[in-house]
């Protein structure tokens, strides 16, 4: 199946699509140089307009700027122009409503800061899939996902650092340190070896979030076509 990936950015939601089998093409408004899959830069938002070319894929992911719901970041200004003016751009619901006129499979994917703007969301995090990170994100679908069980590890980070030998001040809960060798350090907490630079990681899905989802959905699909067989 193939797949598009709005809002891509580094890839990591890509990546983890990928590895659950999906055909993956990424778009963002900005170059991503270091993005691992075919990659279109373009506004999404026009795109989104382009029925011939949504129809060639089966499944769309986006994932909308979170900064208008984040109240742990700053605006990206490049994204201002969607909003109309405003300095924190809100677009789950006009991508929402171009997704369901796709009539494709869709996921939407932010921060818990947008947990209300989502309908049915399920959360994700880093303890989930045995990481040592939190990262909490919410997801809508409109497919099934068996949702995981909420798992809180307190201090969990700062044994994996210990364990591994790791600065804890390279734990950075945003990995935004400029310590050296943070960077490294995120990129294999994130398990995203191919991001090139930090800002690649602050706001990145872990690879296993979107796999987990990805063969959910493949799960589905699969049990609807021995159904109509």
């Amino acid at each position: 199946m193939k797949l598009l990936d709005l809002f891509c950015c580094a890839g990591g939601a890509s990546m983890g699509y990928s590895q659950a089998g999906f055909e993956v093409t990424g778009v963002d408004i900005k170059d991503q140089p270091s993005y691992p899959f075919k990659f279109i830069k373009g506004d999404v938002l026009e795109i989104l307009k382009d029925k011939e070319f949504l129809n060639s894929f089966d499944v769309i992911h986006a994932s909308p700027p979170c900064q208008g719901y984040s109240s742990a970041t700053k605006p990206d200004s490049i994204y201002v122009h969607y909003s109309q003016g405003k300095d924190t751009p809100k677009l789950i619901e006009p991508v929402r409503t171009a997704l369901i006129n796709t009539g494709k499979y869709y996921i939407i994917e932010n921060v818990a800061g947008a947990k209300e703007y989502l309908i049915e969301p399920f959360k994700l995090t880093g303890y989930m899939f045995n990481m040592p990170i939190e990262r909490t994100r919410y997801f809508e679908c409109n497919f099934p996902v068996a949702e995981l069980k909420s798992i809180t590890k307190r201090g969990y980070s700062k044994k994996y650092a210990e364990d591994n030998g790791i600065d804890y001040r390279d734990m950075s809960v945003t990995g935004k340190s400029r310590r050296k060798g943070s960077i490294d350090v995120w990129r294999k907490v994130m398990d995203m070896p191919w991001a090139g630079r930090g800002w690649e990681l602050t706001e990145a899905i872990p690879p296993a979030y979107t796999k987990y989802i990805g063969e959910q959905l493949l799960k589905y699909e699969s049990n609807l076509r021995i159904q109509f067989t």
